[in-house]
This record gives structure tokens, sequence and C-alpha cells, in this order.
């Protein structure tokens, strides 16, 4: 199996994607990261109080977790991270480091560099009262519900000329898992 160096499971908050993503790498034998684990306490102080994280709140966190994929997919660790990234930018940035928020979507695409990590997004998607309904019986995560919605309006699905599959989370998890292993055997 020719597997990029890192998959990224994507998605909203209550999408499965710590779940789904600890399964994976266990099934795989790669390394997992959660970027809910990265995030600086400024960021986790905002979303408590219900503020939803911008931009300027997210690039620095999506460039260290770049850091951390380029490091061990340099040094031959495949890796799985749990990660929103809900926007294109933010995959970008996942890709290639700061670079990556410099970029206009015309220029991606072109060529690789060395400081680029391959990476494979599975996107798992739901409807907003699946996730929603999910996220009301989570206890003790710094997440609150009513951010969902913003989650929903900030969400950019993944498209050409990603390499990518979206996964619907209304399958069970060994559906869910299956279907992302199948995919995983034909790239």
């Amino acid at each position: 199996m020719a597997a990029p160096g890192a998959l990224l499971v994507m998605g909203v908050s209550g999408s499965g994607k710590s779940t789904v993503g600890a399964l994976l790498a266990s099934e795989l034998g790669w390394k997992f990261y959660d970027a809910d684990d990265y995030h600086p306490e400024e960021n986790r102080m905002k979303m408590e109080r219900g503020i939803p994280l911008n931009d300027q709140d997210r690039i620095p966190w999506l460039c260290n977790l770049h850091d951390i994929l380029l490091r061990d997919v340099t040094s031959g660790q495949c890796v799985v991270l749990a990660c929103s990234a809900l926007k294109k930018m933010y995959r970008d940035i996942l890709i290639r480091g700061k670079d990556g928020a410099a970029l206009k979507s015309e220029e991606l695409g072109k060529e690789e560099k060395p400081g680029d990590v391959q990476l494979f997004v599975v996107h798992l998607s739901g409807s907003f009262e699946v996730i929603s309904g999910r996220l009301l019986q989570r206890k003790g995560h710094f997440m609150p519900p009513e951010l969902l919605q913003s989650q929903f309006e900030t969400l950019e699905p993944p498209a050409a000329p990603e390499n990518f599959i979206q996964v619907s989370v209304d399958k069970n998890l060994p559906e869910i898992i299956a279907t992302i292993m199948e995919t995983l055997k034909m790239k």
C-alpha cells in the first residue's frame, strides 16, 4: 500500500474524529495525535466561554501541528491526526506549514516542496441534527454544543484536487473504519 505519510480525520466537533482517528492509528500501527491536545490555553478558554475561534487563533496552532506531522513523517513515522481542519486554508497549513496560509488557491497543487506533508483527508460528515445529538451526550469536553452551528457555517468540505474521502457518520464505527481501510488499500 503506497499510503500517505499522514492521514487527517476531519469534521465538525462531535463527528467522531478522535474515536475514529485513534482506532485507525491502532489498526494501521501508526502514531495518533488529537489536535485538541495541542490547543493553547487561550483557545481552550475562548471555546469554554462559547466564543468561536478565528483564523488568528487557529493559524499558530495549525502551524505547530504541521511541524509535528512533518517531523514524524520525515523520520519515517506514519501519522493519524484528528483535527477539525474545517477550512481548505487550514488543511493547506497542515500540508505546507505557514506557507499554506499565504498561498492563493490557484497556486496550490502546482508542485510539492520538501516541507510538504503528504496528507490524505478523511472527512467525517453528518447532519447538524445527528451531530448535535452526539454533542449533547458528551461530558467533560471544552467545546460546548452551542458552538456547533458556527462550525457548520465555517466548514469547507474537501474537494478536488485534495486527496480525500467523505464518510457518513450515520454508519456505525466498524463500518466507518472498514470504509477508510478499504480506501487506503486502493491508494
